[in-house]
C-alpha cells in the first residue's frame, strides 16, 4: 500500500483525508499547528472561553462542522500535529516535532500549505504594534487578545472588514478602516465577484456592518507613515480627495490580501509560472491538482481560493491520488469539484482587482525605508546594489548582494515587495525580476536537529 502523506490539517487536508478515509487508506495528516483547522478555521485553545460562533459569524456552522468531521477522522489517520516540515529530500520529508528531528519516506505526497499576509512596507512598519493583518486575527482567534485598545487597519483585502468587526465584537475601538484600492475600482469587478454571491454579499454586510457602527472606511488612500516613538500612536495616510489625514491609534492591522505558501511545492520539485493577475510566481498544477508525478497541491498553498474552494480542491486532489493507484472514481464527483473550484477561484480574480496589490506604492517607497526587517535592509540599498556597474536585475542576485530575503522568514514578507522595487529599477515587469527560490530550512531550526537524522 502506498504511503500517502498530506501537510496541512486546514480546509484542503481535511477534505482530502475524508476522501482517501473513504476508500479505505490511512493517510499520514501532518500540521505545523496544535489543532487543526488552519487559519480561517482556527481553534482556541481549550482553556479559552471565547465565543467562535460570535467570532466567526455566517460561518460559524462551517467551522463547527469541519471540526466536527476532522474529529471523526481521528480513528483513521495517522494525525501529527505540532510537526513542522522543515525540508523535502526526493521522496523524504525532514520533520521536527518536539525538538526532535526524523525523516519520513512517501510515495505520494499532498502539500496544502495554506497561505500567509501580502505586505507592502512604507514608512514606520516595523515599529512596535504593527501586526499583519492574519497576525491580528491569530492573537484573537488563538489567545483572545487584541493588539491594541485603537486598532487602524490598513492595505487592501476584503479581511479588513471582518477582522475590524471581529475586533469591535471583542471591545476594540476602530480608528479608521483605510483601503487603497479605489472604490472604482471594486465596482468594475464587480462581474467577476458575481461568480460567487454569496461571499460577495458576505463582504458588502461585513462593509456595511462598519458603517452602521460609525467606523471610517476609506477607499483610495495613499498610506504616508505609521509614526510613533516607541510604538504606534498614529497613521498618516492621503485620502482620495487629497486631503493629508491623521488617525490616532495604538495598533495597526496590515495586510493586502494574501499569497500561497509555496516554500514545500517548490522544494518537492513543482514548476511554477508568473501570474500577472495576481503579480505572483504560482505553481503549475493540472484541473485535479498535480505538479508532478506523486506530488499534489490542493487549497491556498497553491491558488488562493478561499475555505470553500480549499475543501474543493483538496477533495480533487484526493481524487487524483486515488486514480493514480489504481482506485475507481467518481467521474460526476470530480467534474463537479472542479467547477467549483474553478469558479470560486475565478473570483479570486476578480477580488484582485477589487482590492489590488500597489505596485505603484511600493515602487515610489523613500529609500529609508525598511524592505527586509530580518536582516534590516533598507529600500535605498537595495537600490544602489542595482545601480551599480554589472548590479543585480534580478531577485535571487539582489539577495546575494544584499542579504534581502535571507532572514527568518525567508523572503515570505519582503519577496513580494522586494520584486517589485526590482521590476522598477529594471523598468521590466513581475516575471523579469524573477522569484525568491525555497530554501531549506522553510523556518528557522536548532543547529542540532538539523543534524539528528532520527
Amino acid at each position: 500500500m502506498a504511503d500517502i502523506v498530506i501537510i496541512g490539517a486546514g480546509p484542503a487536508g481535511i477534505n482530502a483525508a475524508e476522501v482517501l478515509c473513504a476508500k479505505g487508506l490511512k493517510p499520514i495528516l501532518i500540521d505545523e499547528g496544535a489543532r487543526a483547522g488552519g487559519q480561517g478555521y482556527r481553534r482556541p485553545a481549550d482553556d479559552l472561553a471565547l465565543d467562535m460562533n460570535r467570532l466567526m459569524g455566517s460561518e460559524a456552522q462551517k467551522y463547527a462542522a469541519l471540526h466536527r468531521r476532522f474529529e471523526t477522522l481521528l480513528a483513521r489517520i495517522d494525525y501529527r500535529p505540532g510537526t513542522l516540515v522543515w525540508a523535502i529530500d526526493g521522496n523524504t520529508l525532514h520533520l521536527l516535532r518536539d525538538g526532535h528531528a526524523e525523516a519520513l519516506a512517501f510515495d505520494k505526497l499532498l502539500i496544502a500549505s495554506g497561505a500567509m499576509d501580502r505586505i507592502a512596507p512604507l514608512p514606520g512598519w516595523t515599529l512596535p504594534g504593527v501586526f499583519t493583518l492574519g497576525g491580528a486575527q491569530v492573537a484573537l482567534k488563538d489567545q483572545g487578545c487584541l493588539i491594541g485598545s485603537r486598532v487602524a487597519f490598513l492595505g487592501s483585502s476584503p479581511l479588513l472588514a471582518l477582522a475590524a468587526k471581529q475586533y469591535r465584537d471583542i471591545g476594540a475601538e476602530i480608528a479608521v478602516i483605510a483601503d487603497t484600492t479605489p472604490f472604482s475600482a471594486k465596482a468594475a469587478a464587480l462581474p467577476a465577484l458575481l461568480r460567487a454571491p454569496r461571499t460577495l454579499f458576505r463582504g458588502l454586510w461585513y462593509m456595511g456592518a462598519s458603517l452602521r457602527a460609525g467606523t471610517k472606511l476609506l477607499h483610495g488612500v495613499t498610506p504616508i507613515a505609521i509614526e510613533g516613538r516607541n510604538r504606534v500612536e498614529a497613521l498618516v495616510l492621503r485620502d482620495d480627495q487629497g486631503r493629508e489625514r491623521r488617525f490616532a491609534c495604538d495598533a495597526v492591522a496590515l495586510g493586502y490580501g494574501l499569497k500561497p505558501e509555496t516554500q514545500l511545492a517548490d522544494l518537492a520539485g513543482a514548476r511554477f509560472a508568473y501570474d500577472p493577475g495576481f503579480r505572483l510566481f504560482l505553481p503549475l498544477i493540472d484541473g485535479m491538482g498535480r505538479a508532478r508525478p506523486g506530488l499534489y497541491l490542493a487549497g491556498d498553498g497553491v491558488r488562493i481560493g478561499g475555505a470553500d474552494a480549499a475543501e474543493a480542491s483538496g477533495a480533487l486532489a484526493a481524487h487524483a491520488i486515488l486514480s493514480d493507484t489504481g482506485h475507481g472514481q467518481d467521474i460526476e464527483a470530480t467534474r463537479d469539484l472542479a467547477r467549483q473550484v474553478k469558479r470560486l477561484r475565478d473570483f479570486q480574480r476578480g477580488l484582485a482587482r477589487a482590492f489590488a496589490w500597489p505596485k505603484a506604492q511600493i515602487a515610489a517607497l523613500p529609500d529609508a525605508v525598511t524592505l527586509c526587517r530580518c536582516e534590516n535592509v533598507t529600500v535605498g540599498e537595495v537600490r544602489a546594489a542595482m545601480a551599480k556597474d554589472l548590479g543585480p536585475a534580478e531577485v535571487n542576485r539582489v539577495k546575494a548582494m544584499t542579504r534581502c530575503g535571507m532572514g527568518r522568514c525567508q523572503g515570505r514578507v519582503c519577496g513580494p515587495a522586494l520584486q517589485e522595487i526590482v521590476a522598477a529599477g529594471t523598468g521590466g515587469d513581475g516575471a523579469a525580476a524573477g522569484r525568491l527560490r525555497g530554501q531549506a530550512p522553510v523556518k528557522p531550526i536548532a543547529l542540532a536537529a538539523a543534524g539528528d537524522p532520527a
